[in-house]
């Protein structure tokens, strides 16, 4: 092969790349305290409480995303653990379709869950909730994302996947 069908080859490709779709790209975490409670956020910008997380930047693997966006909250590194569920969010409003990770994370001690603290101007709140209080402060969608999640705890190869269509299910 020359340097010329190489070049060409990469030019093909390149081209074919940026025809390809992209995807928005967020990730969330399953923190749970050593009494098995779920860590949760309110998010200033949202009518109802989220999982620690956020969006990938381009070219960011999503773990270490994951690991960026929770310290950027609330100040606190944890150790990203497996995929847990993974939903596609299809495209709503001016937004296009995204996929939405959600990882198992470090379970925290009551030492290091009592010193969170709020470090970004995007949440005014936080707490660690049973699974049905979780649910109630949840918009649907994400209760049902976190009951997928919860549930692939249960044992390895458990990752969920779901579509999420209806326009009321949107992240």
């Amino acid at each position: 092969m020359t340097n010329e069908d190489d070049a060409a080859r990469i030019a093909w490709l390149a081209e074919g790349n940026m025809k390809q779709a992209r995807k928005r790209v967020a990730v969330k975490a399953l923190i749970r305290d050593d009494a098995g409670r779920f860590l949760l956020v309110n998010p200033t910008y949202k009518e109802y409480w989220d999982l620690p997380g956020g969006m990938v930047e381009a070219n960011e693997p999503p773990a270490t995303a994951l690991t960026r966006e929770v310290a950027e909250e609330l100040d606190v590194r944890v150790a990203v653990g497996p995929v847990l569920a993974l939903d596609w969010v299809g495209p709503h409003g001016p937004w296009d379709d995204q996929l939405v990770f959600v990882f198992e994370a470090t379970i925290l001690s009551s030492d290091i869950a009592g010193s969170l603290r709020i470090a970004d101007s995007e949440l005014s709140d936080f707490g660690f909730f049973s699974l049905p209080d979780a649910r109630r402060l949840l918009r649907n969608d994400v209760a049902a994302r976190l009951d997928r999640a919860a549930w692939a705890l249960q044992g390895p190869d458990r990752v969920r996947y779901a579509e999420i269509h209806t326009e009321n299910g949107r992240d």
